[in-house]
């Protein structure tokens, strides 16, 4: 896979001609090149159904007289750019509008992503309809006829689907329509078979080709899905509502996969589909760059304006990204991550049936990925099936349900000396009854005041003594042979309508409410959902208490720095090449306008101080890719150095013996 990709968008209405009369092969190539691009996504179908290219499988676009695919791979190829092509999979508004029969509907008979035909949009396909064939027949044509380099297959997924034909296959096979987790096995298996048939149509035109099938999240927890791509894209624009936490997370669990993978951002101020809109080019650096810092490569999201011409104004902007990817590719292949501690996702190890309804299950996820980044704590993101073994430490946030195997993993993950951080519901059996582990404390039941206050039992690094407002549901326990480290103290009284102070919660009544943060041999146990917690309010004392537990549970943290809480650090291992390279990131997103996180202005920061510890001996240290020798020194398993100046990303690089 390449390092330096671009996607480029084409979703071009009928109602514009005519289409790509002033592509031109020179400039399609210097703007390739004036880019730094080393693959380019290209257009055989868009969301508006029209082919790009003659074309007996679909309808070549109203508007267009050659064949534009053919030329925009002809003029990649021949400056070594590769060619994915892309064909809209589930959505394909041409035919949309003659067949609304095979569009996917929900319980009410509604039409997705747009309701009827009034509204501007596209429709969504159910692919348990007679369109699949259609669309095998057009990936068929398309990797016959043309030098693609791989297939990328937009809108698809396991999609939730009461069309005509999804009631009659459940009834044919003697399900209830109306029992949704037996409509949830009809539904995978008919993405399931949709993969396949892909799969099949492509390996037997041209076998190992590239597939990746987009929507726009890759589930944790469900490798199968994972797996019935050859590699991933995992999409993310920060701008356009995913923000800067998305990325890592996504990240942090992917390359655990072991599969080539690539993070696609976008060139636009907003989201995809915006003409004119522009990123500040510090903030297309800023993003390229967190990608290779996690061992992914890059691809940024363009879209060609109808009449074929590429916009100047858009490659110098990606270029100022991807000279520099390029000037450090060397240093970013082949990469494993190195990590202290996993966070078992909430996403990918399930939710306690007892929790509370209206759930946010990506918060707990979220928020813990924001403090481990803050905290400058080494991380992976993991699903059940992973070794536990691997990790020093391993976080079990807010909402974790401890089933039978996963309790016997855990077990043994104990044994081998291994320690858990569990915060909230996580650490209870299935039935949300008992602590399924032993953290020495007793479970008493959901806690009856909330919000609640927390008065540590320890000096916090930035805040003095007080009584700490905890906004999230909170556990009530007792001791059982655990040493505690805080405790809850309860308000005077839950706000209620003949109950209220002020004008949010209740002051605290400074009664011991029992103990709220616990160690025992297992590990530590935090009372409240702190995860949850922090993604909506962020409030400080939430992460000072868990980055307090992890100092507690990581005596001998592998990498530790100065790099300031928006910095962001990773250590990333190129064995073949016997080398470590420490990935130093910081800019500041500042929200504007409706949530837009925007990076303008890079800030430098001086003397960043950074120690790792590693178990061979470094031979030498240098800046990547200035190649700069950096004065190092090693004492009791440790390297310390000093990065003289940061500039938004800088590479470090120990070579090992």
């Amino acid at each position: 896979m390449r390092f330096r990709q671009v996607h480029l968008d084409f979703h071009t209405s009928e109602a514009i001609a005519p289409i790509g009369q002033r592509f031109d092969k020179k400039q399609f190539q210097e703007m390739l090149r004036l880019g730094h691009v080393d693959s380019i996504t290209v257009f055989s179908k868009c969301h508006h159904g029209w082919a790009y290219h003659p074309s007996e499988a679909n309808e070549i676009h109203p508007g267009l007289s050659f064949d534009l695919l053919a030329a925009q791979i002809e003029a990649a190829h021949e400056i070594d750019v590769k060619t994915p092509v892309y064909l809209s999979a589930g959505l394909d508004e041409k035919l949309a509008r003659r067949h609304p029969e095979w569009l996917i509907r929900d319980e009410n008979d509604t039409t997705g992503w747009v309701k009827g035909f009034l509204e501007p949009g596209y429709h969504q396909f159910c692919m348990n309809s007679p369109y699949l064939d259609i669309l095998l027949a057009q990936i068929r044509e398309v990797v016959s006829r043309y030098d693609a380099d791989g297939v990328f297959l937009d809108i698809v997924g396991v999609r939730k689907c009461y069309c005509h034909n999804c009631i009659e296959s459940a009834r044919r096979e003697g399900m209830d329509p109306r029992d949704e987790q037996a409509m949830r096995r009809l539904w995978e298996r008919t993405y399931a078979n949709y993969t396949a048939k892909v799969k099949e149509t492509v390996e037997s035109v041209k076998p190992g080709l590239p597939i990746f099938h987009n929507g726009g999240h890759i589930k944790r927890g469900r490798r199968d899905l994972a797996m019935m791509n050859t590699h991933l894209e995992l999409e993310s624009l920060p701008t356009g509502g995913w923000g800067y936490d998305h990325f890592p997370l996504s990240a942090r669990y992917a390359q655990t996969l072991g599969v080539d993978f690539l993070g696609m951002t976008g060139k636009f101020h907003t989201s995809w589909g915006e003409f004119g809109g522009y990123k500040h080019p510090n903030a297309l650096r800023y993003e390229a760059a967190l990608s290779i810092a996690n061992g992914a490569k890059c691809s940024i999201g363009d879209q060609l304006h109808p009449d074929g011409y590429m916009d100047k104004a858009t490659y110098a902007l990606i270029g100022s990204a991807y000279s520099e990817v390029e000037s450090k590719e060397a240093w970013c292949a082949d990469t494993s991550n190195v990590a202290d501690v996993a966070l078992l996702s909430l996403e990918a190890a399930g939710v306690h049936e007892k929790a509370r309804d209206g759930l946010s299950k990506g918060a707990s996820d979220a928020g813990a990925v924001r403090m481990l980044l803050e905290g400058k704590i080494l991380f992976d993101v993991i699903d059940k099936e992973h070794d536990f073994s691997a990790y020093k430490a391993l976080i079990l946030p807010d909402y974790v349900a401890i089933d039978e195997p996963l309790r016997n993993k855990l077990e043994l993950y104990l044994r081998q000396g291994g320690k858990l951080l569990a915060t909230g519901w996580s650490g209870l059996d299935s039935a949300g009854e008992a602590f399924a582990v032993d953290f020495g404390v007793r479970y008493l039941g959901v806690n009856p005041f909330n919000p609640d206050y927390f008065r540590p039992g320890f000096a916090l690094k930035s805040l003095g003594e007080a009584s700490f407002i905890f906004y999230s549901e909170g556990q009530k326990i007792e001791l059982n042979g655990g040493t505690e480290l805080g405790r809850r103290e309860d308000p005077f009284f839950n706000r209620e309508a003949f109950t209220f102070c002020s004008h949010q919660h209740t002051p605290s009544s400074y009664n011991n409410g029992g103990p709220g943060m616990v160690e025992s041999g297992s590990g530590i146990y935090i009372a409240w959902n702190v995860f949850e917690d922090y993604a909506k309010k962020g409030s400080l004392i939430l992460k000072e208490a868990v980055l307090y537990a992890l100092d507690r549970l990581l005596p001998d943290k592998t990498l530790q720095t100065s790099l300031p809480a928006q910095g962001i650090v990773t250590l990333q291992e190129q064995k073949e090449r016997n080398r470590l390279v420490n990935h130093l990131l910081y800019a500041s997103p500042v929200r504007r306008g409706d949530g837009v996180e925007v990076i303008e202005d890079i800030i430098p920061l001086y003397n960043v101080q950074v120690s790792v510890r590693t178990a061979r001996p470094v031979r030498q240290v240098y800046l990547a890719p200035q190649m700069t020798p950096l004065p190092f020194s090693s004492n009791d398993g440790a390297v310390a150095y000093t990065v003289p100046e940061l500039q938004c990303h800088q590479m470090v690089v120990m070579d090992y013996e």
